[in-house]
């Protein structure tokens, strides 16, 4: 294994010291992980097998499929990756791109024919993104994890040369950072609807259902600032705010949404500001 050079410079992920690293495996590209390595500031592996790593209890995994977040150690669930191009999200693709999601009847797509402009403002693995992209929406999506960015810029890469998937993820533009600071700067009716969907804190380990969300947690933690998030939204979105939550959890701290569409596990609250275009 090789040691990562020294940094003089702080990294956006130093703070996850001896918890996250990056390794690629014998059929990657190990430019890729190395330039990632030194990217974020993690300590790079080399050829390694997740299995076998003890040091780290996740890692940065570059292999001929892309860029995956993958838990060490015998027994870890399999990677975590953003993926459009085949499971899930291509299946969707495939059987209407999502017209019946939730998220879709949520932004408000039932009641117009006009193309709208959504702000992604929490994007993490950019499915919701993808669905709204997939049914006509210019979508422009932050990530402020550089780690999660990362996953996403990677899967955006390669869904972009499929050719069924290139025309969606042209409707798609990722940015790095805060969306916040976007959203000040941008000014009143700056998109037509904004979409968050923050990280909140578990109470109820039974919660923990998904892979996606174990893993997360371990390098996101929690949006503490959802109410600030929820306010700036309030303020740049044209027609409306809509924010996913579990479907028992409170409404984020800030107005009470006037209306809700709830799901089995999830619910979208929704802030109406004005009438979507007929």
């Amino acid at each position: 294994m090789s040691s990562s050079p020294s940094h003089t410079k702080t990294h956006p992920c130093s703070h996850l010291g001896k918890s996250l690293a990056v390794g690629h495996s014998p059929l990657a590209e190990p430019g890729v992980a190395r330039a990632l390595a030194n990217d974020l500031g993690l300590d790079w592996l080399g050829v390694t097998n997740p299995k076998q790593v003890r040091d780290y209890g996740l890692l940065l995994f570059v292999d001929e499929r892309g860029v995956a977040l993958q838990q060490t150690g015998k027994g870890a669930p399999g990677p975590v990756r953003a993926e459009f191009v085949s499971g899930k999200m291509g299946y969707r693709r495939e059987h209407g791109g999502g017209a019946g999601q939730l998220v879709a009847r949520a932004v408000g797509l039932h009641k117009t024919r006009t193309p709208l402009q959504v702000l992604d403002a929490t994007a993490g693995l950019g499915q919701d993104a993808f669905v709204l992209a997939s049914l006509g929406c210019e979508v422009t999506l932050f990530e402020r994890n550089p780690v999660i960015h990362a996953l996403l810029a990677d899967g955006l890469y390669r869904a972009a040369m499929n050719e069924a998937c290139a025309p969606i993820i042209a409707r798609m533009t990722l940015h790095a950072g805060s969306s916040v600071d976007w959203m000040a700067q941008a000014g009143p009716g700056a998109v037509d609807v904004v979409y968050l969907d923050p990280m909140f804190p578990h109470r109820d380990k039974s919660a923990l259902v998904k892979k996606e969300m174990q893993v997360f947690r371990q390098v996101v933690g929690d949006d503490d600032d959802a109410g600030s998030l929820l306010k700036t939204a309030l303020t740049c979105a044209r027609y409306r705010v809509v924010v996913k939550r579990p479907r028992k959890a409170p409404a984020v701290d800030g107005p009470d949404p006037a209306t809700r569409v709830e799901g089995k596990s999830s619910r979208y609250d929704i802030y109406p500001i004005r009438a979507l275009p007929a």
